[in-house]
């Protein structure tokens, strides 16, 4: 088996910024509050994990007011979800190859 480890991003390692990409390749947009709640995560964490997110161009923010409230969306580019399958395609021809041994 070939494997692809290239194609393990670097910038998917993180467990919170995975899961933040997980949670918007099935989701049309998230809201900032939206995914601390399901994330668990404090507010500078997620706004630390969602800028380096951006600054790749997996995601994208919208920022607007709900009333008189600020509200920030984010949403996957296709160029995150591109890379987000990639790194899952990778982690899984990693993991097929573990379980087979050396090749011979």
């Amino acid at each position: 088996m070939n494997l692809r480890l290239e194609h393990i991003d670097k910038i998917l390692e993180s467990k919170v910024r995975l899961g933040i990409m997980a949670v918007l390749s099935v989701n049309e947009s998230l809201d900032f509050k939206s995914l601390r709640t399901l994330l668990n995560l404090t507010d500078g964490n997620l706004v630390t994990h969602t800028r380096t997110l951006e600054n790749a161009g997996y995601i994208v923010s919208t920022k607007q007011f709900v009333g008189r409230i600020p509200n920030t969306a984010y949403r996957a580019t296709e160029a995150g979800r591109e890379a987000f399958r990639r790194h899952l395609q990778a982690l899984e021809q990693l993991i097929e190859a573990a379980t087979k041994g050396p090749s011979r």
